[in-house]
């Protein structure tokens, strides 16, 4: 991520006190209760709102009520982390950082394809009310592929571990995460890895209200994201932000 300083906004800062809520999930590393500061998001988004005055309060909810209640209540000023997409019920913020997004496989069963087309042959999982690629998704509403929507990614894994699906969309920090953390961790070691070829390097975003006020709050946020310098990232970063041996375990001996 690059960061540059810019002059504050006529929009000003607040007390220090003064506090804004957003929603989010349990999606480590980049954001979960149980994390240390949050992740890796949180920990960004939090900085860039202090920077301006404002102490960022986060709720962590099953992403399908992370979404619902970040439209449909006024307590709240939007969501994150999200990839981007259209939409007229939200705006989005200067990307907060990226992770790139394939699709994990059993390593005794890898699946070969070229184009998204060809991946119509396979049993594909996905997480309910994800935003995946653009592409994929339009071939997955004009039913060229056919996809089966699990809970969470943690429920994916487990399903391609014994063969219940070919693959399953996923990020790569997220997948490692997941089996390092897992119970059976050298299990899923053992019977996963990413399939080579991405679905696309995903920038990551917060998602504001589609109102005057929420584009006032996505201004100051993004006011806030110039202010923070790129040496100062790694003290906000969680310890589970340090993803050198995660990678490992999501390409095997790569």
């Amino acid at each position: 991520m690059k960061w540059w300083i810019l002059p504050l906004m006529a929009f000003g800062c607040a007390s220090a006190n003064q506090r804004v809520y957003m929603t989010s999930l349990d999606w480590p590393p980049y954001a979960g209760q149980s994390l240390s500061d949050n992740g890796t998001s949180v920990a960004v988004a939090k900085a860039a709102f202090a920077a301006m005055g404002y102490e960022l309060v986060v709720e962590f909810k099953p992403w399908v009520r992370t979404v619902a209640s970040a439209s449909k209540q006024d307590k709240y000023i939007g969501y994150f982390p999200e990839y981007w997409f259209d939409s007229e019920e939200f705006v989005f913020s200067e990307s907060i950082g990226s992770g790139p997004l394939g699709l994990v496989q059993n390593r005794n069963k890898p699946i070969q394809w070229q184009n998204l087309e060809d991946l119509k042959q396979y049993r594909i999982g996905v997480v309910q009310g994800y935003v995946n690629t653009a592409q994929f998704d339009a071939l997955v509403a004009n039913e060229t592929l056919t996809v089966e929507a699990s809970v969470s990614d943690s429920r994916n894994i487990h399903k391609v571990a014994k063969s219940r699906l070919d693959a399953a969309v996923i990020d790569i920090h997220v997948l490692a995460y997941l089996i390092d953390t897992d119970p059976r961790s050298e299990v899923l070691k053992d019977r996963l890895e990413m399939n080579s070829q991405l679905l696309e390097e995903k920038q990551l975003y917060l998602a504001f209200k589609n109102t005057p006020e929420g584009k006032n709050w996505r201004d100051v946020f993004n006011q806030g994201l110039q202010l923070i310098k790129q040496d100062e990232i790694a003290s906000y970063m969680p310890k589970e932000a340090r993803l050198g041996s995660h990678r490992k375990a999501a390409f095997g001996s790569e």
